[in-house]
């Protein structure tokens, strides 16, 4: 599995699968280096997307594999490969969420995430947050 930061080039792939933000908000993750890709033998295969909440702490906005690349590892490999990036920067703290009816909960408590808090909006399932001291 390669891992790379997703450039400009990489827009309409990534445009093509990532359906939870605008394209304009996508373009402006990749003009930042907040993309990361996922590839099997030159293969898109998934990617992470992160942020800084509150300006401060990496927050893991997303992380997607396509179907039929689910449970390879490819998630972990690039959470892991996030987290190191992360602390190499100089953050000490990395966070992420997920809803509390999706499996993803499960996946990053294996990665040692633990649960801080979370909230409900409107009526969707309870939102779970997720830190993690690197």
């Amino acid at each position: 599995m390669q891992i790379q930061i997703a450039t400009m080039d990489d827009i309409e792939i990534l445009s093509e699968h990532e359906k939870h933000i605008p394209r304009r908000e996508l373009e402006n993750c990749v003009r930042q280096g907040r993309v990361y890709m996922a590839l099997d033998g030159g293969a898109f295969v998934g990617w992470l997307r992160y942020n800084l909440f509150w300006d401060l702490v990496p927050f893991m906005n997303m992380l997607y594999m396509l179907d039929g690349c689910r449970g390879k590892g490819y998630g972990h490999t690039l959470v892991a490969q996030w987290e190191s990036d992360m602390r190499a920067q100089g953050y000490d703290v990395v966070m992420t969420s997920t809803a509390s009816d999706e499996y993803a909960q499960h996946f990053y408590n294996k990665l040692g995430y633990k649960t801080i808090g979370g909230f409900t909006l409107k009526d969707d399932p309870y939102e779970i947050i997720l830190s993690k001291v690197l």
